[in-house]
């Protein structure tokens, strides 16, 4: 099965070959199923497969099992010789253990290499998500980061966008003329909520250097595709978190990546546990975003697979793209269990042999009921499938494996080391700084002029002459220097301008115009 990834052994002895065509593995795929069906041991022999084509694969371990893909089963395991023994009964006949290249990432830096990205790169619509923020918070949010596009205020981690939040709310007078109200409540609980993430750990996940995808992508030396694994166990303690960030990632890889058609084989598959999360109480704008990258991301070769308990956990629009389906029992004990099991029954071709919806609940632990894409995309007939043993160890591995595989892994040392350049945080608070002296410089000025003004009344500075309002009388001259006609002749106009004066002035006037 060279175009395939051998799935298991179907039929009325289980002894036909089941597989997913390399070629339709970017169709996406769904793997359902209640808990302790064996959802985990397929996804690990799913990534196996995808591995040994050439393919690489992203997958989160929620509870440490996956670990073991990094090593080799051993013939002293329990079930060594029930894994033979399926082995033999399904045909897979070059059945043998092997370890394949694992990369290890954790959100934290514990358990693996760090995984960090932007608050820029994450956006506003996933951080609103992220924080469970309301329609005017979000909006608060979306100003924001519009501000800082257009002041060039790079928004690496929490702290940048703390401070951008600050400025926001001490300028927000402005701000409303261009961008409507901004409320100083609502800046307040955005920040709080900030304070419960950092609480929770995610301010690591912020920061530089941002995790390059092509780190994702890459093969071994003989070809293999590595197998990237995210340490969930604990990022699970906080599930909002741990869904936000696989979004991210998703949506990054659906930006960022050339369209490449339909090739042979996919360039990336991207499993997805606990898929349910992701949609619970999601905003539609978030449900439309998912739907949009599930629908256009595989022409950038890559393959989405969902992992989740049941089927309906999906939405309709999204579940109606996944066409690989492998289907663990599911358990009908309520009345909603058996509406669920008819739906997911219906959504597959009828086999003549049994009923699918029988079926799913009677399959025991490793079978399913799966149905892959056969030629031209077409959904196959629905199978009872009896799911291969993995070859690599089932269960985890130990903590001084664990370290040694990252020390010697292609990127060891490339993420450990935190980088913290100038950023929106270190600006503000320059231009906070710059403000300050200013406003001192300008205080201590004006305390000046008012020590000066103060003196100068009580006539304990004489620095120079009192400026005058242009409506003021002129300053009289000095009288020291009149002579004595000079005098006379002031005295007379000064007398001629009195009442005695007017007077005589008449009588010469009427004088002279009598006389005529």
């Amino acid at each position: 099965m060279d175009d395939q990834i051998f799935i298991g052994g179907g039929g009325e002895a289980y002894g036909e070959k089941q597989g997913l065509k390399l070629k339709y593995a970017n169709r996406h795929g769904l793997i359902a199923g209640a808990t302790g069906t064996g959802k985990t041991i397929t996804l690990q022999i799913m990534a196996e497969g995808f591995a040994a084509q050439g393919v690489p694969v992203f997958l989160s371990d929620v509870k440490g099992d996956l670990a073991g893909l990094a090593k080799a089963g051993d013939s002293g395991f329990k079930l060594h010789d029930a894994f033979n023994s399926r082995a033999g009964t399904i045909g897979f006949d070059d059945y043998s253990y092997q370890s394949f290249p694992v990369t290890f990432w954790d959100l934290f830096g514990e358990q693996g290499h760090p995984v960090r990205t932007t608050v820029a790169e994450m956006g506003p619509l996933l951080l609103a998500r992220l924080l469970e923020l309301t329609e005017a918070q979000e909006g608060i949010l979306n100003i924001a980061f519009r501000l800082a596009d257009e002041q060039g205020l790079a928004l690496l981690d929490l702290k940048d966008l703390q401070a951008l939040l600050v400025w926001l709310g001490e300028n927000r007078a402005q701000v409303a003329l261009r961008y409507g109200n901004v409320s100083v409540a609502s800046i307040g609980a955005i920040q709080r909520r900030l304070l419960v993430l950092e609480n929770q750990g995610a301010a690591q996940l912020f920061g530089e250097p941002a995790l390059e995808l092509p780190d994702l992508m890459r093969t071994d030396i003989d070809g293999r595709g590595r197998i990237n694994i995210l340490a969930a166990d604990k990022l699970m303690g906080a599930p909002r978190l741990y869904a936000t960030f696989l979004l991210w990632l998703l949506s990054e890889l659906f930006e960022q990546l050339p369209e490449v058609g339909d090739p042979d084989k996919p360039k990336l598959v991207f499993f997805f546990d606990e898929a349910h999360l992701l949609f619970e109480d999601a905003p539609k704008a978030l449900v439309d975003k998912v739907e949009q990258v599930a629908r256009l991301i595989r022409s950038k070769g890559v393959g989405v697979y969902f992992v989740t308990q049941n089927p309906d956990d999906v939405p309709e629009d999204i579940l109606g793209q996944l066409g690989n389906r492998v289907q663990h029992a599911l358990r009908a004990f309520t009345a909603r269990d058996r509406k669920a099991l008819r739906m997911a029954a219906e959504t597959y071709r009828d086999n003549p042999r049994f009923d699918t919806e029988e079926a799913i609940r009677e399959v025991g632990v490793g079978e399913a009921v799966t149905s892959f894409l056969q030629k031209k995309g077409v959904p196959g007939i629905v199978e009872r499938t009896l799911i291969r043993p993995p070859s690599s160890q089932l269960g985890p591995i130990t903590a001084s494996e664990r370290k040694a595989l990252v020390d010697a892994s292609p990127i060891a040392g490339k993420y450990e080391v935190l980088k913290d350049r100038e950023s929106a945080y270190e600006i503000l608070a320059r231009r906070a700084e710059v403000a300050a002296k200013e406003a001192e410089v300008a205080e201590a000025a004006e305390e000046d002029a008012e020590v000066m003004e103060r003196e100068f009344k009580s006539a304990r500075r004489f620095s120079g002459a009192r400026v005058r309002r242009s409506s003021s009388r002129p300053q009289r001259s000095s009288r020291r220097g009149d002579t004595v006609g000079e005098a006379l002749g002031k005295a007379l106009v000064k007398e001629l301008r009195g009442t005695t004066g007017r007077r005589i002035v008449r009588g010469i006037l009427g004088g002279l115009f009598k006389g005529r």
